[in-house]
C-alpha cells in the first residue's frame, strides 16, 4: 500500500509530555479517530526523553494530510499546547513502501 507517512517529534517543555497528551486526548484523538483517510495512527511516548513525544501518522496521500490539518480540531489543539511545547515539532514525511498489513 503506497501511502503518506509522518513521522513528527514533539519536545515538550520540562514536565508538560503529559499535559500535551491530555490536550491531544481531548482535541486530536476524536479527529484521528473518525477520519477515515487516517490508515494508521500511533502517538507515543519517547523512552529515552521524558519530555519527548514521537507520532506516526499513515494517510491514504499526501491531499489527506494537508485537508486534516484544516480541522478545527487541529487549530483549538495547536493553540492551546503552544505555550507547552519547548520548539516547535519536527516533521518528516516519507511515502510509505511496504507494511506488514501488505503482506497479509
Amino acid at each position: 500500500m503506497a501511502g503518506h507517512a509522518l513521522f513528527i517529534t514533539h519536545r515538550t517543555r520540562p514536565g508538560m509530555r503529559d499535559a500535551v497528551r491530555d490536550v491531544w486526548l481531548r482535541h486530536m484523538a476524536p479527529a484521528v479517530a473518525g477520519n477515515p483517510d487516517h490508515l494508521d495512527y500511533h502517538y507515543c511516548y519517547d523512552l529515552t526523553d521524558g519530555d519527548v513525544l514521537q507520532v506516526f501518522q499513515l494517510y491514504r496521500n499526501a491531499d489527506a494530510a494537508g485537508a486534516f490539518l484544516q480541522q478545527p480540531n487541529y487549530a483549538a489543539y495547536l493553540v492551546e499546547v503552544e505555550a507547552m511545547l519547548a520548539v516547535p515539532p519536527d516533521v518528516q514525511a516519507a511515502s510509505s513502501q511496504w507494511s506488514k498489513s501488505d503482506s497479509n
